[in-house]
């Protein structure tokens, strides 16, 4: 299965995404710093292969690393991904090609897929909105940018049940009614 939309669009739909759900909704408490300080980055995969996904992954890796101004980056997989299992799969490879490229304690992945299913939750649980997007994304985090941003934190612990307890309150009308383009 591929996805047409051309690259703009798909870029203004992770904007948006960030913008209502990340930002707006303050999912992560650390991302509106960082995208008011130009440090996030969304690219979007040029291939829907393992392969070349895994190679733009690597070169984005790199490219972050090297790149102080940049502090995290989105790879978008618009394509090729689109059923949660082989996107569990690609993020499996992902995380050991961390490894072998010796990025542990360096950078770290998160993740987020359309689908995104905790273990021990119902498919329509609004709890998993907390790591949906739009687009299955591999999120490249530098980890000493982590470190700081959960150090600076009252109460890091507290994030995860917060996010939940927040979405809960929107309910899956009031999250699907965010996501809407335009809103």
């Amino acid at each position: 299965m591929s996805n047409n939309l051309p690259v703009n669009d798909i870029t203004a739909t992770i904007e948006h995404w960030l913008d209502a759900m990340v930002i707006g909704q303050n999912l992560c408490p650390f991302a509106n710093a960082a995208r008011r300080r130009g440090q996030v980055s969304i690219v979007v995969a040029a291939d829907s292969s393992t392969e070349q996904c895994l190679q733009q992954l690597s070169d984005e890796a790199h490219r972050l690393v090297d790149n102080e101004e940049e502090r995290t980056t989105l790879l978008v997989l618009p394509a090729g991904f689109e059923d949660f299992d082989d996107y569990l799969d690609l993020l499996a490879l992902a995380e050991a090609l961390f490894e072998d490229l010796e990025f542990d304690g360096i950078l770290q992945i998160a993740s987020f897929h359309p689908d995104y299913q905790f273990d021990g939750t119902d498919k329509d649980d609004v709890s998993n909105w907390t790591n949906r997007a739009p687009f299955p994304i591999l999120h490249l985090l530098q980890e000493d940018s982590v470190e700081k941003a959960v150090d600076s934190h009252p109460d890091p612990d507290s994030i995860p049940q917060r996010n939940i307890d927040r979405l809960e309150q929107l309910g899956l009308a009031g999250v699907l009614k965010l996501l809407e383009r335009g809103h």
